[in-house]
């Protein structure tokens, strides 16, 4: 007898009938734990008949009963209370149904995953609806081009090298734009969700992940307009949380483009990392008194074809350049374009330097380049608190800066 998946199957009904019930509570119609527990239970032993049997019309058939049994209550309900219409936990039973059987006859692990997602997506009700209601048409046209690229065009782009020095694949060019893409688009979703009321600390996070250079050139202008000592506190530690995330963010980078690099370059990023963390740390709490202040950070939709297509000219730039000096300009020549391209992106040539040492480059050249680009892209955020930037928070962020950079100097000794 299969009791674990017995249990798993229960425990999924638990977990869904327990959201269930709290809305019931709350004044919600609809079913509540004990029937959301005995629907899993259904499904789990309706797919051990099917299973044992080799008979799958038993879960079919069942299926359709309970199916009844909730379209049934459904329209009693709606006769009752006409204003009360909504098919969300009707929907859910016919769900936790699926995942009691499937954590019995498939993979468990995945139905007990699906079973937080439906968790989820009931529970925050209220933030995804506000989600969407700060989703403008434009985003959603921009998100549903992308998704066209990522679905129908790029599986039918060439997987091969087009180039003399066989550095650029369409395929796996595409693959990567759309890698940083979605990654950004995370940080884009969250920023728009939770909005600049949230504070500094929260909008330097999120809009880190779409850009820690918007989020720098953002800050350095509300320092000007909204000049003072005390102020440039918290805007300098928003500003190096969002640097601290573009240090975690070439992590997450390296780890899904070259896993064999992060063990070469692990260290070295644990020390830029843990010296931005301290500084961020020391104005953040310093700055912590500071109440009520806001900063608007202009960012784009990462989602944006126009967006993507120069993301992705730059990266065959950035990935041509690299094979050029693979080939011509070892070494030295390598950490030179680095740093130049780091100045005006660091995804780019991140992506390319994981690129060289998947492809057979040489690992410690690559992590060393990816350390110098980082270096030059927080020099060329300084550069930008220094012209757009308050005295006051020129100040700070130039002495972060200078420890950041000196981390980077260590970490490249490490690489």
């Amino acid at each position: 007898m299969p009791w674990l998946e017995f249990g798993l199957a229960l425990a999924i009904g638990a977990l869904v009938g327990i959201e269930r019930e709290r809305k019931k509570h709350a004044g919600e119609s609809g079913s509540g734990l004990r029937t959301f527990v005995l629907i899993a239970e259904a499904g789990a032993i309706a797919a051990w008949l099917s299973k044992e049997t080799g008979t799958p019309w038993i879960f079919v058939g069942a299926g359709a009963l309970v199916a009844s049994v909730v379209v049934a209550g459904y329209w009693i309900e709606t006769r009752a209370h006409p204003e009360a219409i909504g098919k969300t936990t009707e929907i859910a039973a016919l769900v936790v149904y699926l995942l009691g059987g499937a954590a019995v006859q498939g993979p468990p692990e995945v139905a007990v995953a699906l079973a937080i997602a439906t968790s989820a997506v009931l529970a925050f009700k209220a933030p995804l609806h506000a989600l969407v209601a700060k989703i403008g048409e434009e985003d959603l046209r921009a998100a549903l081009k992308l998704l066209v690229v990522t679905f129908i065009v790029l599986p039918v782009l060439p997987n091969r090298t087009v180039d003399p020095y066989g550095a650029l694949n369409p395929y796996k060019l595409g693959w990567l734009v759309v890698l940083i893409s979605g990654l950004s688009f995370a940080g884009y979703v969250a920023s728009r969700w939770l909005g600049p009321k949230r504070g500094l600390v929260v909008t330097g996070l999120a809009g880190g992940l779409v850009s820690s250079t918007a989020v720098t050139l953002g800050f350095a202008r509300t320092s000007r307009e909204r000049t003072g000592a005390r102020l440039a506190l918290p805007l300098a530690g928003g500003i190096l949380l969002a640097w601290l995330v573009m240090v975690v963010r070439i992590g997450v980078l390296v780890a899904v483009a070259a896993p064999g690099l992060l063990a070469r370059l692990g260290l070295p990023l644990a020390v830029v990392g843990a010296a931005t963390a301290g500084t961020a740390a020391w104005f953040v709490v310093r700055g912590a008194r500071v109440r009520g202040v806001e900063a608007d950070v202009p960012l784009q939709n990462p989602f944006s074809l126009a967006a993507s297509i120069r993301f992705a000219v730059l990266f065959a730039a950035v990935l041509f350049a690299v094979a050029f000096a693979r080939a011509h300009l070892p070494g030295a020549g390598m950490y030179a374009l680095a740093g130049f391209a780091g100045f005006a992106d660091v995804d780019a040539i991140t992506l390319s330097m994981a690129d060289h040492a998947r492809s057979g480059g040489d690992a410690t050249v690559a992590a060393g380049a990816i350390i110098v680009a980082a270096a030059a892209n927080t020099f060329a955020k300084c550069l930008l608190v220094g012209w757009f930037g308050s005295p006051e928070l020129r100040s700070r962020i130039w002495i972060a800066g200078a420890v950041v950079l000196a981390s980077a100097a260590a970490a490249f000794a490490l690489a």
